[in-house]
């Protein structure tokens, strides 16, 4: 690769990446020295970091969409200036046009400015930084697992054991999720229904859970819902503990669930790897204390640490309309501090905070951060995952709610999007997609693992294949939540998908495809993975101008009178500025002019005046125009 060529690529100036190469002790002499492979790697580094960093620093916020007259005020530059730029691409805008995020964004980008969004009053409030320091907070851990293998027991005796034992009378009230005092600490439990709720928040943009205890049963071993909770588990990057449950049975075989986790890459301490596992049983006790310590211990290397003193913010857990109180909203206080009286919204609804209730009951008059709490007072019944929040007052209560349910209303009319295989090349191209996340179900463990095998071998160094959760049998609910969150597309191979299934997949715009032959799902993956491959893009030579004389036109600015030597100049045609051999402009032939007319094209033997854009331009330069054709390319 010649230096040029590497300047072009990285869009900086020739001699600007001269100077940086002679500054790491590279040996060139001009823009036509040949660099190496490595060196160009090294470089494209140095310059691209420097350029990012350079361009991160310099960050301006700006409310979205904007004005392309207050987007020049932003940038410190002359409307002209960016309608210059439109028109270059072919868009004819007004200073009084709106521009959407991305584009303003690019612009912003290619003036080396950083444009980022303002935050809103309600996200200001939501992040309410106190600049106090961060005290530590209890872990907040979700039980998950196969359905009858001890996860309600381990729950109702962890309940029981280290709640009800100091309560008269017993636990007076169960809401979904309570707090264990122990000698060595507190821990909160999120008591959910599974895997699939727990996804569903995450869905929901929160992540309430800081620990993961993997429940499985001795006697059993690994099953269906194991490896989608453990999947689950993975994609939410927690830690995981895994509870080996029922182990006072005589056909336990706690060695047996290891080797078989083992194979879900999965691997305990005690084989090497770094996964704590532990036996328990509710029957007598056996583990429990210990597990205990392990989850105060992950905490502790985690070092979990929230403001009590900042406005409280926590997460639903669950809702439900009580006849005698209203609506009943159980939380997790992520942050902060929740106080009898204070105004706060939630979802859709705002309410001003009449009684705050702990996991037995008991009347409090706050909640501080890991504190599962029961709300009165709120006038709706908001969502699992719905974020509560306080703020000032009243009318700004009031003012959130109502702006959160007209872009509620917006967003009916504008159906979900996600991950489509057919959009696979684009969101390569805006560096947004580094890899092709699949669910794979199939009918049949075989047939599971011949289809995995297929595409596993199909050859792609530029993005990556990613089987993030496989499993036998319909596409369920869960295989839906999982890619909501994971961006990730559904393939089933001789398999259904229930109606409600289909109906959330199209809800949340989760592209699902199931085959009935197994070359066709392979052939639409290659063919997707081909579709992302950038394209080669092959320089046809048309013509050939040399710059007789330069001039600065009022109208229409630097021109360059020429005599076109070889084959023909086309207006719009791609092209290069020599001098001495050296490539020190590339752009387009923006005009062409004949005496005082603007023309298409010139032929060989003719003058013309020739406009590139390129200020700098001399006399005895050299264009070259050339056509450019792209060749796709495919997978080896």
């Amino acid at each position: 690769m010649r230096v040029y060529e590497l300047a072009k690529e990285l869009g900086v100036d020739s001699k600007v990446l001269l100077e940086q190469l002679k500054k790491l002790n590279f040996s060139v002499k001009s823009h036509m020295s040949v660099i190496d492979s490595d060196t160009a790697e090294i470089i494209k580094n140095e310059i691209r970091d420097s350029k990012k960093k350079e361009i991160e620093a310099n960050a301006v916020e700006a409310d979205f969409p904007i004005m392309l007259k207050d987007l020049a005020i932003k940038l410190n530059v002359k409307s002209s200036q960016l309608l210059t730029h439109f028109i270059k691409e072919g868009r004819f805008l007004t200073i009084n046009q709106s521009l959407d995020e991305a584009t303003a964004k690019g612009i912003a980008y290619s003036y080396k400015v950083n444009l980022v969004k303002k935050p809103s009053a309600e996200e200001a409030i939501i992040k309410g930084e106190t600049g106090a320091a961060l005290q530590k907070r209890a872990p907040i851990v979700t039980i998950m697992g196969h359905i009858d293998h001890g996860k309600t027991s381990l729950l109702d005796y962890i309940r029981k054991s280290k709640i009800a034992e100091k309560e008269t009378g017993g636990i007076t009230q169960h809401i979904g999720a309570y707090q264990v005092d122990l000698p060595k600490g507190k821990i909160s439990f999120l008591d959910t229904p599974g895997h699939e709720t727990f996804t569903a928040m995450r869905a929901r943009g929160v992540n309430i859970t800081d620990i993961v205890i993997l429940v499985v049963a001795a006697d059993e071993g690994v099953k269906p819902q194991t490896i989608e909770a453990l999947d689950h588990a993975k994609n939410a990057k927690l830690p995981i503990i895994v509870a080996i449950t029922k182990m006072d049975k005589p056909t336990a075989n706690p060695d047996l669930v290891k080797q078989q986790l083992a194979k879900l890459d999965v691997l305990s301490e005690d084989w090497g790897g770094k996964i704590t596992t532990i036996g328990v049983s509710v029957k007598n006790g056996l583990g429990i204390d210990e597990l205990f310590d392990l989850i105060i211990l992950q905490a502790e290397l985690m070092e979990l640490k929230a403001d009590y003193g900042r406005p409280g913010l926590g997460v639903v857990v669950e809702a439900k309309l009580s006849r005698g109180k209203g609506p009943l909203v159980t939380i997790l206080v992520k942050d902060g501090t929740i106080r009898v009286g204070d105004w706060c919204v939630c979802g859709l609804y705002w309410a001003r905070i009449r009684a705050i209730h702990d996991d037995k009951g008991v009347s409090v008059d706050k909640a501080e951060p890991s504190f599962p709490a029961e709300i009165v007072g709120l006038n709706g019944v908001p969502n699992p995952g719905d974020q509560l929040f306080v703020v000032p007052d009243e009318k700004n209560a009031r003012q959130i709610v109502e702006k959160r349910r007209e872009e509620e209303e917006r967003k009916k009319l504008i159906p979900a999007a996600h991950f489509k295989l057919e959009d696979l090349y684009k969101k390569i191209k805006e560096e947004k997609q580094k890899q092709l996340k699949v669910i794979l179900k199939a009918d049949v463990g075989g047939t599971l693992e011949a289809v995995e095998a297929a595409l596993k071998k199909i050859p792609s160094e530029e993005i990556e294949l990613v089987i993030i959760h496989k499993g036998v049998g319909t596409i369920n609910a869960s295989d839906i939540m999982l890619a909501v969150v994971s961006d990730a597309i559904v393939v089933g191979f001789k398999v259904i998908i229930e109606p409600q299934t289909r109906d959330l997949a199209k809800k949340n715009g989760i592209e699902v495809r199931v085959y009935q032959i197994v070359y066709e799902l392979i052939d639409d993956v290659r063919a997707a993975l081909e579709g992302m491959l950038a394209p080669q893009i092959k320089r046809i030579f048309i013509g050939r101008a040399k710059v007789k004389s330069v001039f600065n036109l009022s109208k229409s600015g630097i021109v360059a009178g020429c005599m076109v030597e070889k084959g023909k100049i086309f207006r719009g045609s791609p092209c290069q500025v020599y001098r001495e051999n050296d490539v020190v402009f590339e752009g387009k032939i923006q005009t062409i002019k004949r005496f005082k007319d603007e023309v298409r094209e010139v032929g060989e033997g003719f003058e013309c005046g020739i406009s590139v854009g390129f200020p700098e331009i001399k006399a005895n330069d050299i264009i070259d125009a050339f056509n450019e054709e792209m060749i796709a390319r495919r997978l080896k």
